[in-house]
């Protein structure tokens, strides 16, 4: 089978080795280029995107993070008490969530979200209730296919569109660079985000897809990139992130360091959230190569989810 956009990612980086834009990892150790955001990077950490509950502040102490941390090393990385109820999956195979909670700026960071101050998406109950999601968790309904998550589906990935967000595994994205143009390749269903550089018109109408259209442009050595046009109704895009056909993200991707890529995004949609809400997280290279992932739990699973959701309805329950 031909893999198309694995053939994409690699002509883009081969334009961009050719270039003034290319890596300048080969001038010496610790030598780079701020616009040079090339490389494989990871999203891994123990900071989750919402604050857990049971703490109340972003920003903790030494002892409050080894207090936090140790249960899960004990585990191997799984988030304890969340492992023992999904045995076989995720939280029990293929752990990548890094070593501890993240460092951002120098600080010991909670979540990823630094506003609201409470660390969570500041969701409109009103407008998750008007689609059946307004408890929290919200409840797992097998009526139709497109009820589950991208993930799940096999369609999406955490990090494959805006906003880049963590999972259990395969946090890797890597970054190619041209004149005109930036791609995020995410490792977890090979998703290639093509962002257009230099205020590149968007097409109108706007197309709706599930990558949403991104457009890009430099300020000073940050890459700004806005992304519209995200698919239309509710997408469940895992781990309680839902966004819209009418969600706006504005992200920010500044290299601060030889080993760091500082990344922040803002999300706003007032069909879905009450104020818009921002998040930081420092990324760090990958400690290996990107791999081809291939999903297929989701073509044989979601069968056998319709099939026991008609047998709950026949029996008279409404949920599985």
């Amino acid at each position: 089978m031909i893999h198309r956009r694995g053939m994409l990612a690699a002509a883009v980086a081969a334009l961009a080795g050719a270039g003034p834009w290319a890596t300048a990892r080969a001038a010496g150790r610790g030598a780079f280029r701020p616009r040079d955001l090339e490389g494989v990077w990871s999203t891994a950490s123990y900071t989750e995107l919402e604050r857990p509950a049971g703490l109340t502040r972003l920003v903790l102490t030494p002892q409050e993070a080894q207090a936090y941390e140790a249960p899960r090393r004990a585990l191997g990385g799984i988030i304890p008490g969340r492992g023992d109820r999904d045995i076989g999956q995720e939280e029990n195979e293929y752990i990548e969530r890094g070593d501890g909670l993240a460092r951002v700026k120098g600080q010991i960071r909670s979540s990823w979200i630094v506003d609201p101050p409470d660390g969570r998406i500041p969701y409109d109950m009103a407008a998750l209730a008007r689609v059946g999601l307004e408890k929290n968790p919200p409840p797992e309904h097998g009526d139709n296919p497109e009820e589950m998550s991208g993930p799940e589906r096999c369609l999406t990935s955490y990090a494959g569109a805006a906003p880049m967000v963590a999972g259990p595994d395969c946090n890797v994205f890597q970054v190619v660079q041209s004149p005109g143009h930036v791609v995020f390749l995410s490792e977890k269903y090979h998703d290639a985000r093509i962002v257009r550089l230099g205020g590149a018109p968007r097409p109108s109408p706007l197309p709706r897809s599930w990558l949403g259209d991104s457009v890009g442009w430099w300020e000073g050595d940050a890459l700004v990139v806005e992304t519209l046009g995200l698919r239309p109704g509710v997408t469940n895009r895992g781990y309680h992130v839902y966004v819209s056909g009418t969600t706006r993200v504005v992200e920010r991707f500044t290299r601060t360091a030889p080993d760091e890529l500082a990344y922040e995004f803002t999300v706003e949609d007032p069909a879905l959230y009450t104020r818009p809400w921002r998040a930081e997280m420092a990324l760090h290279p990958a400690k290996g190569r990107i791999y081809e992932y291939a999903c297929h739990e989701g073509n044989y699973s979601l069968p056998n989810i319709m099939a026991g959701a008609r047998l709950a309805e026949r029996e008279g329950g409404g949920e599985r």
